[in-house]
């Protein structure tokens, strides 16, 4: 029996609950959560995550990347390797622990892993005082950060940023950093789970000194960018080698034409409002107006996230929303 057409695959989320986390997930982006622990991740876009819509309900991307291989992640890439991005949220009610992670070849020299770990977060929400870290304080060496971490006072060297909504953060590998508490985040970054802690505020969880401070960085701070005030409708939010994240605002009767190329796979998560996806059929415009041959779609309410495999090509985006989408380069 022949396997179905790939088409636009709705995600069901991988929860992780996490000492740090919270309930935003469910109470803010509205992400069903089945328990009352407190869940810091939903891995919207992942190896993990299931379809929930169409003929292929109840795979996991997993499963569809061993069937459909180059099809689903796209030229480039080798479906042995599972998905090259995963895109998360993160609702952190407590501090994370203060951070680092490795580029791709120290990954492969410290864990035998493909990938390091390039990430970068866009703020949705923030309480009033919100803050990052982003690093160690200018003239700070590595020495000074093991000196710190032995005396337990590591805080006092940190550079502490304010964020509010609309807020990204590009994080390179070997970046100290930490999300603090009242952040939900979007995180776009390399499929690989390897962090590095420094310190962890006394919580009982592995310290990884030796291996933090072999890929640390203390030269440089990363830039905060401010988008929370673009109006338009197309908002550059990242552009790495690794990938690229776009904000895309839409109002009502805006319709969006996108394509995969059939080469690279992309990624939508709504984080206000909700959209209709369409594919299929076919379109024509005669004026202003856009008219559309009967197709198939799927609704992406806020909190969802929809793969677009390689393979589809074009596709359409409409109604009241602020959606998110990453590919790579």
């Amino acid at each position: 029996m022949p396997i179905p057409p790939l088409y636009p695959l709705k995600l069901t989320p991988a929860l992780h609950t996490k000492i740090w986390g919270g309930r935003r997930l469910e109470t803010v982006l509205t992400i069903p959560l089945p328990t009352d622990e407190a869940y810091g991740e939903a891995w919207i876009m992942h190896d993990t995550a299931v379809v929930a819509n169409g003929a292929l309900a109840g795979q996991s991307v997993r499963d569809l990347i061993a069937q459909y291989g180059q099809d689903v992640v796209g030229a480039g890439n080798d479906p042995a390797l599972g998905m090259p991005l995963l895109a998360k949220f993160l609702d952190a009610r407590d501090w994370l622990s203060i951070q680092v992670h490795p580029n791709d070849e120290q990954a492969r020299a410290l864990e035998n892993e493909p990938r390091g770990k390039t990430e970068a977060w866009y703020i949705v929400a923030a309480e009033p005082g919100s803050k990052l870290v982003i690093g160690v304080q200018p003239r700070i060496s590595l020495d000074d950060v093991r000196t710190a971490i032995n005396e337990t006072r590591l805080e006092s060297l940190l550079v502490y940023v304010d964020v509010q909504p609309g807020d990204v953060l590009f994080i390179s590998p070997g970046t100290i950093h930490a999300l603090g508490p009242g952040v939900l985040i979007y995180e776009i970054q390399q499929s690989s789970d390897i962090t590095y802690r420094l310190y962890d505020y006394g919580r009982p969880r592995e310290i990884h000194v030796e291996k933090s401070l072999t890929v640390a960085r203390t030269d440089t701070l990363p830039i905060i960018k401010h988008t929370g005030s673009e109006t338009g409708e197309l908002v550059p939010i990242v552009d790495s080698p690794y990938f690229e994240t776009v904000l895309h605002q839409l109002r009502v009767g805006d319709y969006l034409r996108l394509d995969t190329g059939k080469t690279r796979f992309h990624i939508l998560t709504c984080i206000e409002g909700e959209a209709i996806v369409e594919w299929g059929g076919g379109s024509s415009t005669v004026g202003n107006a856009v008219a559309v041959a009967s197709g198939e779609s799927a609704d992406l309410r806020l909190g969802e996230t929809i793969l677009i495999p390689a393979a589809v090509g074009a596709y359409r985006v409409r109604g009241r929303s602020r959606i998110l989408r990453s590919w790579q380069p």
